[in-house]
């Protein structure tokens, strides 16, 4: 692991005013895996989509096999071996694996199904269990993450940047993407790992370089550091201590939210939920667990009325608001922080006040005679500025100027006020960093203990373990059961993730 193969000296990034890297210098070896760490805007992403030739350097060089290189374009970046698998995949849905692999990167009359045998036996070398011939579209995120790697391989990359690669995946397919990392660097491959999980950093990698307000604040060896002191390094200051959820029984309690045999089912088309049912009582976190697309969002939204259901029926504090308004389940009580929240939960031009005020401008707490009471709402915002430790100058910033954890507290700040019976909080973490993580979480606990009811969504099992009372897993639409914290194994719950009945012990009625 001596001989380095990319080395990064001086790298320094500017957009406009924004210094994104400042005096960057990492060095990959052979056979090394790399994981870079750090906030959201500490500049992970910005100093590989310079390596991979995605954006260019203000100053600085790049080095590979002892020589400096010029990097203009990704084709360049891909010539010399590095290849970047992005956050989000680059996949054609329409079109086969084979074809998505090949996909400009092949010329003239092709024997497609050569081509198929060729990528199955690439998959296979691997152990990927990848079908060369079906469509993407038809494909598991997994699976398709598989395919991004596969088009990597193919290319003889022998440097791989793997961008927040877990993001989506079950804990299954995590272990399996673990081996492959093993695998490949065993044959004298490296790999950048971008994330800010600590179990897997602490699972894969050789070599930890911690980013900070654009800068290294620190390379160290995985042997040689802890989970505490990295998450030190981060942020710069010791995360708070939150208290795990009890095992107090919740059923005496008061029934805040009740779901009955709730389904939707379009016309010609797969169920997107069916036969739903839960309850979940004051003062306690229901967490449904699930890999994305498995009929989350549509629960979140049929429940807060944004999508017409074919049957159930749905109550609040035992009142059937099955057919209420969107507008009239927030006046009952209800918040819902969107897990798109660019789309779903701010409007990024306007300003913080005007944010705050999207969802309550025809309730008597802002209006007054039709007239919007702006000094009050200035107040309220600035008060949530404080309250929520939201990096913002004052309330007249538009949100867009705001980072993305910023812009989430903002998110939080509104709907915990408007939920005062229920709260849904949909990927509440996603894109955020530890600092920021912890204080939602923190916030989440803290509206739980005011007697709340809250319904979490995440597709991070540590998340629904931290904060959940009981977890409900959701696969195709279906609840796999309910189970108390503390009942089901992490291998338990992604069996239960990927579609598979393990014992049904322990599953509540």
């Amino acid at each position: 692991m001596n001989e380095p193969v990319i080395e990064l000296k001086h790298i320094t990034k500017r957009f406009a005013k924004v210094l994104a890297n400042d005096d960057v210098s990492i060095t990959i070896h052979k056979g090394e895996v790399v994981a870079l760490l750090g906030e959201n805007g500490a500049g992970k992403s910005t100093i590989m989509k310079i390596l991979y030739g995605l954006y260019h350097a203000t100053s600085g060089e790049i080095w590979i096999d002892g020589k400096e290189r010029k990097i203009a374009t990704p084709k360049e970046a891909m010539d010399a071996g590095i290849s970047m698998i992005q956050q989000h995949f680059s996949l054609v849905p329409a079109h086969t694996v084979t074809e998505n692999i090949i996909l400009g990167n092949c010329k003239g009359k092709l024997d497609i199904k050569k081509k198929e045998k060729e990528i199955q036996a690439l998959a296979e070398q691997y152990g990927f269990q990848v079908p060369a011939g079906e469509y993407v579209k038809n494909l598991s995120v997994g699976t398709q993450q598989k395919v991004e790697i596969l088009k990597a391989l193919y290319l003889n990359a022998r440097v791989l940047i793997m961008d927040e690669p877990t993001a989506v995946l079950t804990p299954q397919e995590i272990d399996t993407l673990m081996e492959f990392v093993r695998r490949y660097v065993e044959k004298g491959n490296s790999v950048v790992f971008i994330t800010h999980k600590m179990r897997e950093v602490m699972a894969v990698s050789d070599t930890i370089v911690v980013m900070r307000n654009g800068s290294i604040c620190g390379t160290v060896k995985k042997t040689d550091t802890s989970e505490t002191e990295l998450a030190h390094m981060m942020i710069g200051h010791e995360l708070e201590t939150l208290e795990k959820p009890g095992t107090e029984d919740m059923s005496n309690r008061r029934v805040r939210l009740a779901v009955k045999d709730l389904s939707i089912k379009p016309k010609g088309h797969t169920p997107l939920l069916e036969d739903i049912n839960f309850e979940i009582h004051e003062g306690e976190v229901l967490g449904f667990a699930g890999v994305s697309d498995n009929g989350q969002q549509e629960l979140c939204e049929a429940i807060y009325g944004g999508i017409p259901i074919t049957s159930g029926r749905i109550e609040l504090d035992g009142e059937d608001v099955t057919n209420e308004s969107v507008k009239d389940r927030i006046k009952l009580g209800m918040g819902y922080a969107a897990a798109d929240r660019y789309r779903y939960g701010m409007v990024a031009e306007m300003s913080m006040s005007e944010n705050m005020l999207l969802k309550s401008s025809y309730l008597n707490k802002w209006v007054n005679h039709g007239l919007i009471r702006w000094s009050a709402l200035h107040r309220y915002t600035e008060d949530s500025i404080k309250k929520y430790a939201i990096k913002a100058p004052d309330h007249t910033v538009t949100v867009g100027s705001l980072s993305g954890g910023n812009q989430q507290k903002m998110v939080v700040a509104r709907e915990v006020d408007m939920g005062d019976k229920l709260i849904i909080f949909d990927q509440p973490t996603r894109g955020l960093d530890l600092g920021a993580i912890n204080y939602v979480h923190k916030t989440i606990l803290g509206e739980r203990d005011k007697g709340k009811a809250v319904l979490l969504v995440s597709t991070e099992l540590s998340e629904i373990f931290a904060l959940s009372d009981r977890i409900a897993v959701l696969y195709k639409g279906k609840i796999m059961g309910i189970f108390k914290n503390g009942e089901l194994t992490t291998e338990k719950i992604g069996l239960l993730m990927a579609g598979v009945q393990p014992e049904k012990e322990g599953a509540e009625s």
